[in-house]
């Protein structure tokens, strides 16, 4: 038979998200926030920047290495990218998980994205991918029963992890 543990705080969270990252009274979602803030790729662990689409950590990652490839422009839906900004995007993910094989060594990856809010897109209105590297045993009772997560490494080193291993295709 097979066991569920519900993780109830994550629908609380996904309710409780703006409808547009912008109804905070800020201008654009926290991604076009953050490409004109003016701040450095260190602080802002941008790994890649590309020809539509950039690739930064996850700020809350579910394990190390989780990145997420967004578009420069503010789309919502697939359907809402140029032909250019379609293949750069799947171009950019697919590099992003021969980087994180090859500087990681993952067992396996996950590669997807929410869209809409129902999904669990917790920013809906600028549509990103996740690459996410898993190993066996990534997931345990803190993330289920305590709502915490365990990470073995600071973003910093991270990110200067992935830029080193950035390599053009």
């Amino acid at each position: 038979m097979l066991e569920r543990i519900w993780s109830g705080w994550r629908s609380a969270y996904v309710a409780e998200a703006p409808v547009r990252s912008g109804d905070e009274g800020e201008s654009g979602s926290v991604f076009t926030r953050l490409l004109h803030s003016g701040a450095a790729d260190l602080e802002t662990h941008i790994v890649h920047r590309g020809e539509t689409c950039f690739v930064i950590l996850n700020l809350f990652p579910y394990t190390s290495g989780h990145l997420l490839v967004v578009p420069y422009r503010e789309v919502d839906d697939l359907d809402g990218l140029t032909a250019t900004e379609t293949a750069d995007l799947w171009a950019t993910v697919t590099h992003a998980v021969s980087v994180l094989r090859r500087v990681y060594r993952p067992e396996g990856l996950n590669v997807g994205l929410n869209l809409g809010r129902p999904s669990g897109g917790s920013i809906p209105d600028h549509l990103h991918v996740h690459v996410v590297p898993r190993w066996t045993g990534d997931t345990n009772f803190m993330s289920a029963i305590s709502n915490t997560q365990t990470l073995p490494e600071a973003l910093a080193d991270t990110a200067s992890k992935l830029r080193a291993g950035w390599v053009a295709p």
